[in-house]
């Protein structure tokens, strides 16, 4: 497994990172509706593009695997493939954005409680709840710091 700072954001990585992401979407965010997601989907490439720092794990066939989008020490998304989840890469990633970028904040879906689950692991702590996510939606969201 390769990890490393995306530099140039082709077409066909933007493609390649998007079915990671409904893939990954679609195993932990069960409380999205179809729909939802689909709708959620059309604004993940800007996403993509307009990130300071993405991060890819590649697989031994250097196909895209999970990934991380990091802003001003604050980790924005992580995704993996569903067939990776449990093996240790999420935490990779991690370890990965605080050695390199000194990541010490999110925010992760309350109803994701396996997600909040491994970032407490990770030595995160929540520190502020909204009722809505960012978009206005009523998903509410966790905030969390690093210890």
């Amino acid at each position: 497994m390769r990890i490393t700072e995306v530099k140039e954001r082709t077409p066909l990585l933007i493609e390649q990172l998007l079915k990671v992401w409904e893939n990954s979407v679609r195993k932990t965010h069960l409380f999205l509706s179809d729909n939802e997601i689909l709708n959620i989907k059309k604004y993940v490439p800007e996403a993509f593009m307009n990130i300071s720092h993405l991060i890819i794990a590649e697989d031994e066939n250097n196909c895209p695997v999970a990934f991380m989008g990091l802003e001003n020490q604050v980790l924005e998304m992580l995704f993996l493939s569903p067939e990776e989840r449990g093996k240790g890469l999420g935490k990779k990633l991690i370890q990965y954005g605080i050695e390199n970028y000194s990541i010490n904040e999110l925010a992760v879906n309350e109803q994701n409680p396996l997600a909040k689950g491994f970032y407490e692991h990770m030595g995160f702590q929540v520190y502020k709840r909204t009722d809505h996510d960012e978009q206005g939606n009523p998903y509410p969201l966790l905030y969390m710091k690093l210890n």
